[in-house]
């Protein structure tokens, strides 16, 4: 199995009445989320099918760790970090597995060109046999980690200088329009509107599936 770094620390602090959007990257997140009101909350969330906006208070402050995609957290090491919020790193360095090296399907799922049946080929599985250990690990099906991963190749491109029919073809998508629709399904705005827009280029460039990375990150 190919080695990465297991998860990714960042931190954010609300300076206002702040609805954050967040995008589908392919990775669920360790939350210690502490207000000026009791102790820390620990949430693990879901892997975002469609974009969603997060509404927070003034003041809320998160330590998060963003999980690479794929990898499991043993039950118990929530209710750990709950008790020593302060051993969060080393908890999950210890909790932190792959599902039987479903992690390099993931990474092969991302990469240009990749298909269900040359990934499953490649593991030397069937399609179906790879599709069922996916949903046994409760993980999104295949095609979500290629669709998304394409998506966020292209939106990375998105800052240059190319035409979006480039970007497109570059990314196998059938035309502008076809790229068009899948920006819209994953990050709630059309490739034009993304070009205007830097801090949620900045949002969906993060480390995260396709591009995962032992970089700092400072913001969800």
């Amino acid at each position: 199995m190919t080695a990465f770094r297991e998860y990714e620390k960042w931190a954010f602090t609300a300076t206002g009445g702040d609805d954050a959007p967040v995008f589908p990257d392919g990775c669920r997140d360790v939350l210690v989320i502490e207000t000026r009101a009791g102790p820390p909350r620990i949430v693990l969330t879901d892997h975002d099918l469609v974009p969603r906006q997060v509404q927070l208070i003034a003041g809320t402050h998160i330590t998060g760790y963003r999980l690479r995609p794929g990898s499991q957290l043993d039950p118990g090491a929530l209710d750990a970090i709950a008790r020593q919020p302060g051993d969060a790193e080393t908890i999950l360095t210890a909790s932190l597995r792959d599902p039987d090296d479903l992690g390099d399907a993931i990474l092969a799922l991302t990469r240009p060109g990749a298909s269900l049946g040359s990934v499953a080929a490649a593991a030397g599985v069937s399609e179906r046999t790879l599709q069922r250990r996916f949903r046994e690990f409760d993980l999104p099906a295949p095609d979500y980690w290629r669709l998304l991963a394409r998506a966020r190749r292209a939106a990375q491109s998105f800052a240059s200088a190319c035409t979006l029919a480039d970007i497109a073809g570059e990314n196998g998508y059938a035309d502008q329009a076809h790229i068009t629709r899948e920006c819209l399904r994953w990050f709630g705005a059309t490739p034009a509107r993304l070009r205007g827009d830097p801090r949620r280029l900045g949002l969906i460039s993060q480390p995260a599936l396709g591009n995962w990375t032992a970089e700092q990150i400072s913001t969800r």
